[in-house]
């Protein structure tokens, strides 16, 4: 019993926020490591990006100043879809919503800045966020997972894409992602 009295105090005083700098941040002694074990999960879906017919789901917002730069500078907005399957009828697991741009002189390089956020099952309301370099003609590409939400804080991991179809004449492509991502 006497040993449980002071063992009592110190959880409580553990558990318990200090302040640091008055109200705008305050540090918890305990690690979230120590309260937490990290999860490696795994997640394979197909993102459908349409930029022709009637409903598009990515749009240029911006172009590139003059033809003699090529796509260089071309900028567009996203709400994909993303599915459990190639098939645009497939289930939908989430959506893709962000930006890409062509940001490369050189080669086929995009700037990718999307957040996945998911409808389904047990991540239903959590997000993945990319911030990196697509070199989208290359076979397998791969970008990081800089963050997350809901089920996925803290998130970091990478994520493999692969062209599954791609029409030349309406700029819409289906990609399968592969998706790696350790979190809390």
């Amino acid at each position: 019993m006497a040993l449980f009295v002071p063992f009592a105090c110190f959880i409580i005083l553990s558990t318990s926020f200090t302040t640091i700098h008055g109200l705008f941040s305050e540090q918890s002694p305990l690690s979230l490591s120590a309260i937490r074990m990290e999860k490696l999960t795994r997640l394979h879906f197909y993102f459908h990006d349409i930029q022709g017919g009637q409903n598009p789901t990515a749009l240029r917002i911006l172009g590139p100043p003059n033809k003699s730069v090529g796509s260089f500078g071309s900028t567009f907005i996203t709400d994909d879809p993303l599915t459990e399957k190639p098939e645009a009828s497939s289930k939908l697991v989430g959506r893709a919503q962000g930006i890409y741009a062509f940001a490369s002189q050189h080669d086929s390089g995009l700037l990718m800045v999307l957040n996945f956020a998911f409808i389904e099952g047990m991540y239903n309301g959590s997000t993945l966020s990319i911030l990196g370099r697509n070199p989208f003609m290359d076979t397998m590409r791969e970008m990081p997972i800089v963050g997350g939400s809901g089920a996925f804080r803290y998130a970091r991991g990478y994520a493999l894409a692969r062209t599954f179809s791609f029409n030349p004449k309406t700029g819409d492509a289906v990609v399968q992602y592969n998706v790696s991502v350790l979190h809390y």
